[in-house]
């Protein structure tokens, strides 16, 4: 057991780095995301409350299409809440899902790895992958759900946020700009990839920002989505975006 002089250390040590602007979720070192309590550090993105829409979304997309034992890609996982968060509510309802969760990050992965054993998520698999590079050819046509939390923050955009943001992994905020559209470089890329992953009813699910509604909800319609769907958040921002192949 600590001794009082190292409780009262510590306290000044996570005062000092609030004080420093470091978000109290790196400080506490887990948060709450839907029913999961997850480990979350440096390495990994903040869960948000809107990203939790982004989920509820999600599960509309599979009840829709009826199928009981869906395949789920997660593109961009960070810390895994997305991906978990589905396994463990399909579950829930006696849903046997596959979830094959990507990030770039090996750092990343590690968070989500340790997440899923926290939770007992068995089902769950792990791919180092920049987007769709490194996915398994067997997968080609026969995904239910694609998922993504990408980056969409532009480099402008980021350098008058709060001092907050600055704390959190640039490579999992900041996207390059596309066709005149500030952060939309990541967001293009897996619209565009995911008909060679999909099977036909299958859906692509995305968060993006809410000045960016337009291009995705255009650039999904180019590729050949159809029922595409801009949905708004809580806070009445149009920033989840549906599409169904085939």
């Amino acid at each position: 057991m600590g001794s009082e002089p190292d409780a009262d250390l510590a306290l000044e040590r996570a005062t000092q780095r609030r004080l420093d602007g470091e978000p109290l979720q790196y400080i506490v070192g887990h948060w709450p995301f839907r029913s999961l309590d997850l480990e979350v550090d440096a390495r990994v993105l903040i869960p948000r409350p809107e990203t939790e829409e982004l989920v509820d979304l999600a599960l509309e997309e599979l009840a829709h299409s009826d199928v009981r034992t869906p395949l789920i890609v997660d593109l961009g996982c960070g810390s895994g809440a997305i991906g978990l968060a589905l396994a463990k509510e399909l579950g829930e309802r006696g849903v046997l899902a596959r979830i094959v969760a990507v990030d770039e990050s090996e750092d990343a992965l590690d968070v989500a790895r340790r997440n899923a054993r926290r939770w007992g998520l068995s089902t769950v698999s792990f791919v180092r992958s920049q987007w769709y590079d490194e996915l398994d050819t067997s997968l080609e046509g026969r995904v239910d759900l694609i998922v993504s939390n990408p980056p969409y923050v532009s480099v402008d955009e980021l350098a008058q946020a709060q001092v907050e943001l600055s704390f959190e992994p640039a490579g999992a905020l900041v996207a390059a700009d596309r066709d005149g559209v500030a952060g939309f470089d990541d967001l293009a890329t897996i619209i565009d990839g995911a008909p060679r992953w999909l099977r036909p009813g299958g859906s692509l699910v995305l968060e993006h920002g809410s000045e960016q509604a337009p291009a995705v909800v255009g650039r999904l319609s180019a590729v050949g989505f159809h029922d595409v769907d801009d949905r708004r958040d809580v806070a009445g921002l149009a920033r989840l975006a549906r599409g169904r192949w085939g």
